[in-house]
């Protein structure tokens, strides 16, 4: 999940899973397809320097019209390097929603290095975003400061955009839920000829995994979902609460951390005078030209500037800093900090797919939701969607779809107790829905994302999904992630702190040197 956008990574689909019948024949094509090996062809990704295979499957657009509209499903499949392979793939969720699951292979397949010796990894385009029927939003015309800052430029951009895609083929953006799409995922596990398999999903990817689940419960051996955003959490809601309470927290943390509150005596207050003080006119260094600008800065674009850097506890660590440096009208460290995450690459979100989830799934909820807004965030996320979601085409989401029924297989839930988007409070409601079968992991000091972030992580992963027995599998130990400690405040050097250090320098010189004057002669010396 992406912190450069106002999602985390967290939202879902529908559609009636009577219609499941209507993509038979397809699947089955795509089976007979498996049989021969013409799915799969030889092929090169970007980030990935061997050769892998690629596939896609024609699919309806709309599942009640199978004989309508039809879209490409693009997938990937990176061989297990062993002879002897499992026939169990372990297949990877994206986060946004919104993000392309094979742009992310080449990053992610390092870190399951292990896990690839004996099983395939399958990574799968999820409709709407990557090859897979893309919605794209991108905007990369050049822009100063004051032009991206323009109040209702977003929103105009995004109606834009909206009309756009709405005049593609498959621009019927009612067909682009996590319900219809896992009916796509599976239809590429027969078409691939694999009767069950493990899933992997980080952030939204871990609704993904849950409605798959819920779908297709035999067809799931293991289950790992890592910053868990269960069905029945309300995006623009949950957002305002759960980065409220991260930002807290690193208030809370220099606090109880002598250096840093000795250094940052005054933040809490400084930030909330900075607060009260907007809008008002500050100077900003453009992130590509940085040159400086003069922009209005306001509520909405100072907390999408605090927000990123909540995601990891390393970045998290320079905030009483950055924020310091604000509360004195030098905003560059914050902007800085927020651009380390900003969302290229492959991260990207395909915004058009992220709105037609959101706005079919969470919106409809959003009159009903119980979480209180966080006390700076507000409701700054619920104002934005709800523009949006207003004029968004919106797909019928199954009231089964907000269910979690028991779990038949392990399912491994992982929760970073510092994450500002899916913290541990999703992944404990869900582990009890869940049952005995569900095991919850929370690593306390951990920002968004475990699995794929702490190294300790990848052999956990490993020896879960490797397991031979159930109960092996669900008591996996991973004390190694719990026992991580929360990074250091970062406090920048001042001439006493650089004398000190220079002073350690030239004492520890000194001991070398008396160290060295004071051996004994060698024999050939000595002669």
């Amino acid at each position: 999940m992406p912190p450069s956008h106002r999602g985390f990574a967290a939202s879902a689909g529908a559609v009636a899973l009577a219609l499941a019948l209507a993509s038979t024949g397809a699947a089955a094509q795509a089976s007979d397809a498996a049989a021969d090996g013409s799915v799969l062809k030889p092929c090169r990704i970007e980030g990935v320097s061997t050769e892998v295979q690629c596939g896609r499957l024609s699919r309806p657009l709309d599942p009640t019209q199978p004989q309508g509209r039809r879209i490409d499903i693009h997938f990937v499949v990176v061989p297990a390097m062993a002879r002897n392979k499992q026939p169990d793939p372990v297949v990877l969720l994206a986060g946004g929603p919104g993000q392309s699951a094979i742009a992310l292979a080449g990053t992610v397949m390092p870190r399951l290095s292990r896990l690839s010796y004996r099983r395939d990894l399958v990574f799968v385009d999820q409709r709407g975003t990557g090859r897979s029927a893309p919605l794209d939003c991108s905007d990369d015309s050049p822009q100063t400061l004051k032009e991206a800052l323009e109040p209702g430029r977003r929103d105009r951009m995004l109606d834009a955009c909206r009309q756009r895609l709405q005049t593609l083929p498959y621009g019927d953006l009612r067909q682009f839920t996590t319900t219809i799409a896992m009916q796509d995922l599976d239809a590429v596990r027969q078409a691939l000829g694999v009767q069950s398999w493990n899933l992997l999903g980080a952030s939204y990817g871990t609704r993904a995994a849950l409605e798959y689940q819920r779908q297709f419960p035999q067809r799931v051996r293991r289950n790992i979902i890592d910053g868990v955003a269960p069905p029945d959490m309300v995006l623009p809601a949950s957002f305002s609460q759960d980065g409220q309470a991260a930002l807290d927290a690193v208030f809370s943390h220099c606090e109880a951390d002598a250096p840093c509150k000795a250094r940052y005596p005054t933040l809490r207050a400084d930030w909330q005078a900075l607060l009260r003080s907007l809008p008002k006119t500050v100077t900003l260094q453009h992130p590509v030209t940085l040159r400086s600008e003069e922009v209005t800065l306001t509520r909405e674009t100072l907390m999408s500037a605090v927000r990123p850097p909540l995601y990891v506890p390393t970045l998290a660590a320079a905030l009483p800093e950055a924020l310091h440096e604000a509360s004195q009208g030098r905003f560059n460290a914050l902007g800085a900090l927020a651009g380390i995450t900003g969302g290229g690459g492959p991260s990207r979100l395909y915004t058009g797919m992220h709105f037609s989830v959101i706005c079919a799934e969470d919106f409809p909820r959003l009159a009903t939701a119980t979480d209180a807004p966080g006390t700076d965030f507000g409701t700054l996320d619920r104002e934005q969607y709800t523009r949006a979601c207003q004029q968004w085409p919106r797909g019928d989401v199954p009231a089964a779809f907000y269910s979690i029924p028991a779990a038949q297989h392990p399912v491994l839930l992982l929760s970073g107790g510092a994450d500002p988007a899916t913290p541990p409070r999703h992944g404990a409601r869900v582990a009890k829905a869940l049952g005995p079968m569900a095991r919850h992991v929370v690593v306390p000091q951990a920002g968004h994302g475990v699995a794929l972030t702490l190294s300790c992580m990848r052999d956990v992963l490993f020896r879960f999904v490797d397991a031979k027995d159930d109960a092996d599998a669900l008591k996996v130990d991973a004390s190694c992630a719990e026992r991580i400690p929360r990074p250091t405040v970062f406090l920048p050097p001042t001439p006493e702190t650089v004398e000190a250090a220079a002073s350690a320098a030239r004492a520890a010189e000194r001991a070398r040197e008396a160290r060295r004057t004071s051996l004994p002669s060698s024999p050939e010396t000595a002669r």
